[in-house]
């Protein structure tokens, strides 16, 4: 057991008007799961560069001795054969530690003789899991690594996270932090918390501490207003004596004493000036101590009606093929006005295929397009689809023109992307230096503000962050939407969905479960 001693750590990148951290400090016990999340562009990843030293935190961090290692591995060649590149990646382990946390993770021991590159998303996650936690010496550092993994797989490695000691883990599925951690680090608008516990812990904590922080708020608020109140009658007062020293009062005799009223009134400017300057001080104090609570406004989304009797669309008995080699069906299956059908099942199965098969039928073109090898697919007159690919990372360019040429209302737009959480200063930035996880509220942000009849959304959660996930969870819940969707969140799929389309390995349809009894 080691302590990590962060502190006044201040850190911004260059060219950035913003830090991302500033004067933070606080200690980490690297025995810990330690689970790390926050809004999306708080500094998780940041965090870890910096733990790391690929970032330069000058004496700001106190490492302990320990040695630690980044998920997922970068720079390295991945035509390379496995067992060729473990001992690039864990030169000082012996193969059969190796071996041993691989059966942990139900990898095969012939999987050490493939190219890297010809494993699944899922396999490269686990196997470079696998290569941390064999060494004694690594503290492993561990950044979403549920992006590539099924359902399955996120429960394998939570289970297998559970079973170790010493990481911090950067993941916004909720389940799976519950799961695979026993402490939390929360990054918030200002500050850093630290606590035991998992994510529900966390979530409890903050909902009793908000609903605390409000209630002192709005004391704090009332206050305020008396302040400046009371501070506006004393400069009306002061203003008003100043005034009177030039006007006789109607009914007076005599001479006026001119020298008397200017004295008279100097006095009570002065007195009202010095009792306005303390009010506005103690009124400025109380703004001071109110709380910046970490909330979450509603998102407002409007789907076009559909006017049509039927469903949107009906596939009967399709298959589909890439190069004559079948990777999905037969699948018999429609969509109705007001469904929310989530797609499930295992890595390669042809989920994402099937959403691709039907945007072409209905005439928006996609890359790498399964064909349809039998059946057909019957698509409504005029429908209109929102979309959200998996792919986020391509996106470049401003921001602003990205959403006019999407034809996009782009004040609604930018007002999805402030609710979730996106600060002002990122709507002038390029969207090459947007996090993953801004990006990707970008793609989300761009489906919501497109009139839609149906929103067909392809592992929309990931890198998002938790807040975002229930603000998208609660829009579509309420929204009335109709929608198509692979997700792997279990939490969002059981609390969304109203049926659940469910594939087996080689694309059959083995089930189709209603959400709440799945």
């Amino acid at each position: 057991m080691s302590i990590v001693q962060i502190s006044h750590l201040t850190f911004c990148y260059d060219g950035s008007a913003e830090d991302v951290f500033t004067d933070v400090s606080f200690r980490l016990d690297t025995s810990w799961r330690l689970g790390c999340t926050g809004r999306n562009g708080r500094g998780k990843t940041t965090l870890l560069r910096l733990l790391s030293g690929s970032l330069d935190a000058g004496g700001a961090i106190s490492l302990g001795g320990i040695r630690p290692v980044c998920f997922p591995f970068t720079d390295f060649d991945a035509t390379l054969p496995v067992k060729q590149l473990l001992t690039q990646w864990a030169p000082e382990v012996e193969s059969w530690r190796i071996l041993c946390e691989l059966s942990q993770l139900s990898l095969p021991e012939d999987l050490l003789d493939r190219p890297y590159d010809t494993l699944s998303g899922g396999e490269q996650t686990k196997l470079q899991l696998a290569c941390l936690f064999s060494s004694d010496a690594a503290w492993p550092l561990i950044d979403e690594p549920t992006n590539h993994l099924d359902t399955m797989g996120r429960q394998a490695v939570a289970q297998y996270l559970a079973s170790k000691d010493g990481f911090i883990l950067i993941s916004h599925d909720r389940a799976f932090l519950d799961s695979a951690v026993d402490h939390m680090l929360v990054l918030g608008r200002q500050k850093l918390e630290v606590l035991r516990g998992g994510y529900t812990t966390w979530a409890e904590e903050k909902r009793r501490r908000d609903q605390r922080e409000a209630a002192r708020n709005a004391q704090l608020q009332k206050e305020i207003s008396r302040l400046d109140a009371a501070a506006k009658r004393t400069a009306q007062w002061s203003t008003r004596a100043e005034r009177e020293k030039f006007v006789s009062k109607s009914g007076q005799q005599g001479s006026v004493d001119r020298g008397f009223l200017g004295h008279k009134a100097a006095k009570m400017m002065k007195r009202s000036k010095s009792t306005e300057a303390r009010l506005q001080k103690a009124a400025q104090e109380k703004r001071g101590l109110l709380r910046d609570i970490e909330t979450s406004e509603p998102l407002r989304f409007s789907p076009l009606p559909w006017r049509k009797s039927g469903p949107f669309f009906h596939m009967d008995h399709v298959s589909l093929s890439y190069c004559g080699r079948p990777v999905c069906g037969p699948v018999d299956f429609s969509l109705s006005p007001g469904e929310r059908v989530a797609l499930i099942g295992p890595n390669g199965c042809g989920k994402s295929s099937l959403l691709k098969a039907l945007c072409e039928a209905a005439g928006y073109s996609q890359p790498n397009c399964p064909t349809l090898s039998h059946g057909q697919i019957q698509v409504g007159t005029g429908l209109v689809l929102s979309l959200v690919q998996q792919d986020a990372e391509s996106l470049t360019g401003d921001i602003r023109t990205f959403a006019q040429k999407q034809g996009l209302d782009v004040t609604f737009f930018f007002t999805l992307l402030r609710k979730m959480g996106l600060e002002r200063a990122q709507f002038e930035r390029r969207l090459e230096q947007f996090s993953s996880g801004q990006k990707k509220k970008a793609l989300l942000a761009a489906s919501l503000a497109t009139p839609a009849h149906v929103t067909i959304w392809d592992e929309p959660l990931n890198y998002i962050d938790i807040l975002s996930r229930l603000q998208i969870e609660e829009l579509v819940c309420e929204s009335g939407a109709s929608m198509l969707f692979v997700e792997h969140d279990a939490a969002f799929v059981q609390n969304t969905a109203t049926r659940i389309l469910k594939f087996s390995e080689d694309g059959q349809i083995v089930n189709l479960i209603p959400a709440e009894r799945q």
